[in-house]
């Protein structure tokens, strides 16, 4: 079956730099997105960046753009989210997700149909 396994979280102060890795297995991913998401406590889970398998395309949210990289390496089958300038708010759990995201709607939760268990990024300020 699919596996989604995210590593990489962490506890850093503000302005420092983490790399996450999400790992993923069970299946060719040519055809679909990989995306993270972040859930902050109280709030709901929020769509930070995503990439297309197949060419690399990529997407980010106006919270982490310019700051945040989404990557992927096809021989690895791994993505990453490189987070630079990092801020208090940046403070959640990070998920993986895999989907084939039709038109393009790469921030919506539904769209998306694995999910990793999630990496605790905690900034302080």
């Amino acid at each position: 079956q699919v596996q989604l396994v995210e590593s990489g979280g962490g506890l850093v102060q503000a302005g420092d730099s983490l790399r996450l890795s999400c790992a993923a297995s069970g299946r060719t991913f040519s055809t679909y997105t990989m995306g993270w998401f972040r859930q902050a406590p109280g709030k709901e889970r929020e769509f930070a960046a995503a990439i297309t398998w197949s060419f690399g395309s990529t997407v980010y949210a106006d919270s982490v753009k310019g700051r945040f990289t989404i990557s992927r390496d096809k021989a690895k089958n791994t993505v990453y989210l490189q987070m630079n300038s990092l801020k208090p708010e940046d403070t959640a759990v990070y998920y993986c997700a895999a989907g084939t995201v039709p038109g393009g709607r790469y921030s919506y939760t539904a769209n998306y149909n694995y999910w990793g268990q999630g990496t605790q990024v905690t900034v302080s300020s």
